[in-house]
């Protein structure tokens, strides 16, 4: 037998009369101890429903602040160039720059906390449009509004809506202002102008030709 066969086989041999114990397989259970505090207390989420008037509240972490009521979760989508300088539904030109959305039921108007439920991001969002009419998702977010919260990389992304309706209210870590709850002006309609009515035309009596 070559020497180097013999070295491997005594070590082999050696090894498991030195330390005493042979190596177990690996158990199929869980490495946590009966009883023990989970490691995560991170709830479920249903991401195939959407959910309105949970009762459930955010905090934002800041000291004094009252922690905002969700008034719905559920998934999110974007739209963008596609429609870009069409007629939303209150007669608005939807620009994908700026930071709208389209909701089933809230008036036109309402400002609406998006928080992104995937990475703790928010925006603040103006609803002026309807939509989205797809199951399960809540809110349909202008381009520009679903990249502030990374919404484009991933297409669908779960959020939780909170409506901001008082001066001092937080998103996105700071506190809206009176001017951001005012309702935006939209362009005033031509006016058509008005015709002025025509003279009357004044009637002229041609007297009969006289016969030959």
């Amino acid at each position: 037998m070559p020497p180097a066969t013999q070295e491997k086989d005594a070590d082999t041999a050696v090894a498991p009369a030195a330390s005493g114990k042979r190596l177990q397989p690996l158990g199929r259970g869980l490495a946590v101890p009966p009883g023990a505090a989970p490691r995560s207390a991170v709830p479920s989420v249903r991401y195939d429903l959407a959910v309105s008037g949970t009762g459930e509240s955010l905090d934002d972490g800041v000291p004094g602040d009252e922690p905002r009521e969700i008034f719905e979760r559920g998934g999110a989508s974007w739209y963008g160039i596609q429609f870009h300088q069409r007629k939303t539904a209150n007669g608005e030109r939807f620009d994908m720059g700026a930071m709208t959305a389209a909701h089933k039921t809230l008036p036109f108007n309402t400002r609406v906390c998006v928080r992104s439920l995937v990475n703790g991001s928010e925006v603040l969002v103006r609803v002026n449009d309807r939509g989205p009419f797809t199951p399960g998702r809540i809110i349909d977010l202008s381009r520009a509004a679903a990249d502030r919260i990374g919404l484009t990389s991933m297409g669908i992304k779960q959020v939780a809506l909170s409506v901001i309706d008082r001066e001092g209210m937080r998103c996105g870590g700071q506190a809206v202002a009176a001017e951001d709850l005012q309702p935006a002006l939209l362009p005033e309609a031509p006016t058509s102008r008005v015709r002025a009515p025509a003279p009357a035309r004044k009637r002229v009596i041609v007297p009969p030709r006289k016969r030959r």
